[in-house]
């Protein structure tokens, strides 16, 4: 993270408050309502403290933040100004200066109350002595209660959850109980009189608050049902406009949610075991309790409340036998669960409630699919069957499934898949098929899954990602599901196949093994889009020589989508460790800044997809694809549960393979994270891919339309003659995407070739990716037969389409600045909010 320096909270950096140096939130527990009609989240949010040691030296296995109690937090300037973004209790600008301070990471919260919890039940319970009635609550009684919850052993997580949970509902203390508490933009400052250190701080506080309804970290819209829902849109802010908290990634901790929201509705998050709903004296309420015994960075927490319905496993029709037989798993079968045989003809004409009721949703195992995958040749270097190598964990204790013998032969994890009504058949087809493979696959790869389950849910229309993977459930969009597009078996399933597999790849890399630095995203992204092609290619059983040629596609692909966003970006947007020598470091003032994160054209960039991508095919060209592979599990059983900079895996990778004496971390780091540009080994790989099978196949098609298309324009008036048939061969989805991109390259296309492009390849009802390049082609040429195609895109798939407003509007073409326009207008209040602002500024 970047010191704060002069930090000004207009700038495109994100400033992180939290003073995670002098105590840190070890374990929340929130409890919050639903209310749609209000469009907020109210209740409280209970945090477990602990101090960080005075004068402690920070131990080689420390991923935590800098120890020792360290200079004050300085008062906030802000405290004393009164603002749009400041409240607070009376008496804090009262409290002395010297008084400690917690500062949390806040925004767009109304904070009504902060009260210390008093935890006497629970200590005589534990037999731990009360304080005296007359007495200001004792912090020794509270640290014996912490401590002995912090010290259990993982063992005994379920005792450990049940303590936490009991002490949150603990009331307030009786004397002194309020504390004293100030938000500005960017924070909420907590004090109590008197207290002049972390140590003497209240170990348990409890925060009343509720969220506002523009609030930058949930979304409040309405599914492709027309019905209300609510989710956290993975916003550049994180989590900190949901609850408080700390938001630098070292602070990392445990949950507890209890959420209240209408019975009709289906409360998905972050947790271990899915939720059993229970009655909460309100006919119209349920509450949903999800936990985590992982501590990871709050940023990481999920959640989304809608009429969601559980997609059904169904009979295999004849396409599903048919991708069957392709990836080799003629043995897979999904369980049913009893209460959903129906046929999805039933269930699509039902209602919501019809289609899957609240016990078919979460009241038993069942209704997880559980895969038997027969085929016992899934991988040339499956690992499922390893024998124990003395797996020793460098993490912090807790409930380890790298520990699980169980864990190491469950290739595929129970999962479940939550979709709006109307989409539920091709969310079934989509997602809830492939899933089976991607798991196995992932596992035939990576090894143990970091997570005991996984839910999948299709979010709404204005999710401005194709994917977000968090603890134990991903994020799709709807464009990743297939139109009813011609083709056959697994390719007219591959933009949904990658992406799933590129956020099941998350699991490893992004959420058990996290970067230290936000700033190194490439350590999250690089891998997930490395690990895509890699899980993909064995989830279809590939030979090895279609597995080459299809990554020397996609790579092609690659080196020309981040050619031609370096030439189109600034140059501090194009390093992948912007801060580089300082990258992980946490200043002594505490607060910090992640630079460039609430820039809104970083939101759309993707080098630190690609350009993380290429590095470790680079490394890959050193030393092996299959090497590679072998040491990231190397990688993953070392630094699982942890926190880690760019610097371990290429220290780790160096030393691993020393033999390769060419190879040295400052050269990498000069040629691929520290300069803006494209490296020299990139340039020349770039030339070799264009000259793939796969490539030149496309290259052939294209001169086919080039010049039937400069047939068209020589006839001009000219008397129709009977043209010559000219066959134009079958290409995958990854081809077609090339095809149309050479053919972008184009002056000029006939209306006739248009028109013939779009019947030959029935372009409108294929993958969005595809549909994408089509539609730029469409707004090149200014073809006005297909400007239907290019609105139902923006329309509907608004993760894909920010710049196609741009490129309607920079032909200066009446009919298409309207039709910009008109789009803009029909979605955005639903649309994502960094999307909305770089579309306005296109069109307004």
């Amino acid at each position: 993270m970047e010191p704060d320096g002069e930090l000004n909270p207009d700038t495109d950096d994100l400033p992180l408050k939290a003073n995670t140096n002098h105590i840190l939130v070890r374990h929340y527990v929130l409890d919050l309502t639903v209310c749609f009609d209000k469009k907020i989240l109210s209740g409280s949010i209970v945090l477990f403290l602990e101090p960080c040691s005075v004068g402690g030296a920070k131990t080689e296995d420390d991923i935590g933040p800098e120890t020792g109690d360290g200079p004050r937090q300085k008062p906030n300037k802000e405290v004393r100004k009164l603002g749009s973004h400041a409240q607070g209790s009376d008496l804090f600008q009262t409290t002395e200066a010297e008084d400690f301070t917690l500062v949390l990471d806040c925004c767009d919260l109304e904070v009504s109350k902060v009260e210390e919890v008093d935890t006497d039940s629970v200590s005589a319970a534990l037999g731990f002595p009360l304080k005296v009635a007359s007495e200001d609550i004792s912090v020794g009684s509270q640290a014996d209660v912490i401590q002995h919850l912090f010290s259990m052993p993982s063992a005994h997580w379920k005792e450990k959850h049940r303590l936490f949970s009991t002490c949150s509902r603990c009331p307030g203390a009786q004397y002194g109980s309020s504390l004293h508490f100030h938000s500005d933009r960017w924070s909420l400052q907590v004090r109590k009189t008197g207290v002049t250190s972390s140590q003497d701080f209240p170990r348990i506080i409890r925060i009343y608050y509720m969220t506002k309804p523009l609030g930058g970290s949930v979304k409040w819209t309405k599914d492709q049902d027309n019905r209300e829902c609510v989710y956290t849109a993975g916003s550049p802010i994180n989590n900190r406009a949901l609850f408080p908290c700390q938001e630098p990634p070292v602070a990392m901790s445990t949950w507890q949610a209890r959420i209240r929201a209408p019975s009709e509705c289906v409360v998905l998050m972050s947790g271990e075991e899915k939720a059993v709903p229970a009655e909460d004296g309100d006919t119209h309420f349920l509450t949903w309790n999800y936990y985590v015994t992982m501590p990871m960075p709050a940023s990481t927490f999920t959640l989304a409340v809608g009429h969601w319905c559980q997609v059904p496993p169904e009979t295999l029709s004849a396409l599903e036998k048919e991708i069957e037989d392709r990836v080799g798993c003629s043995s897979l079968k999904t369980e049913l669960a009893s209460g959903l045989t129906k046929s999805l003809g039933e269930v699509v004409r039902g209602s919501p409630r019809q289609i899957v009721s609240r016990d078919e949703a979460t009241s038993s195992d069942t209704t997880f699919c559980r895969s038997s995958l027969g085929h016992e040749e899934l991988s040339l270097a499956d690992y499922s069957g390893m024998v124990d190598d003395g797996i020793s964990c460098s993490h912090g204790d807790y409930p380890c499934r790298f520990t699980e013998r169980s864990a190491w032969s469950q290739r595929v994890v129970p999962h479940r898949v939550f979709s709006p009504a109307c989409l539920l058949q091709k969310a079934q087809m989509g997602v809830l098929k492939l899933l089976p493979q991607c798991l196995a696959a992932a596992h035939a790869v990576l090894g143990v899954h970091p997570f005991p389950r996984l839910d999948v849910l299709i979010v709404p229309a204005g999710f401005s990602s194709l994917g977000m993977a968090s603890p134990h459930i991903i994020f799709l969009s709807q464009s990743v599901l297939c139109k009813e597009c011609p083709g056959s078996g697994l390719d007219r399933l591959s933009l949904s196949g990658s992406r799933i597999c590129h956020e099941i790849a998350h699991s490893w890399f992004g959420l058990v093994i996290g970067a230290r630095d936000w700033t190194e995203e490439w350590i999250s992204e690089g891998f997930a889009t490395f690990l895509e092609d890699i899980i993909w290619a064995q989830a279809q059983q590939l030979p090895s020589q279609q597995t080459a040629e299809q990554f020397d596609l996609k790579a092609l692909l690659r080196w020309r989508r981040l050619s031609d966003e370096l030439q189109n970006s600034k140059e501090e947007l194009q390093i992948l460790r912007p801060n580089m020598e300082r990258t992980g470091e946490v200043s002594d003032s505490v607060s910090s800044s992640v630079k460039h994160a609430l820039n809104p054209d970083k939101t759309f960039m993707q080098v630190h997809y690609l350009k993380g991508y290429f590095l470790l095919r680079f490394l890959a060209s050193e030393v092996g694809d299959q090497q590679l592979i072998d040491f990231f599990r190397l990688f993953v059983k070392k630094y699982h549960g942890q926190l880690v900079l760019s610097q371990d895996f290429l220290q780790m990778f160096l030393i691993t393979f020393s033999q390769k004496k060419g190879l040295t971390l400052s050269a990498i780091y000069a040629d691929w994270l520290d300069r803006p540009g494209i490296p020299e080994w990139l340039h020349e790989r770039g030339a070799v891919w264009s000259q793939a099978r796969l490539v030149e196949e496309v290259k052939a098609e294209v001169v086919k339309w080039i010049l039937s298309s400069r047939t068209h324009q020589a006839k001009g008036r000219k008397r129709k003659r009977t043209e010559p048939k000219v066959n134009y061969k079958e290409l995958t989805a990854d081809q077609l995407v090339m095809l149309l991109e050479l053919l972008l390259e184009e002056s000029e296309l006939s209306v006739s070739s248009m028109h013939a492009l779009q019947k030959t390849y029935n372009l409108q009802k294929q993958d969005a990716e595809v549909r994408h390049r089509w539609c730029e082609l469409v707004v090149k040429h200014a073809y006005s037969q297909a400007y239907c195609d290019v609105e139902d895109f923006l329309l509907h798939d608004q993760a894909m389409g920010v710049y196609l407003y741009g490129e309607l509007m920079v032909q200066e073409d009446p009919e298409q600045q309207a039709l910009a326009r008109r789009c803009l207008t029909l979605v955005q209040e639903e649309m994502d909010q960094s999307a909305r602002r770089v579309v306005e500024e296109m069109i307004l």
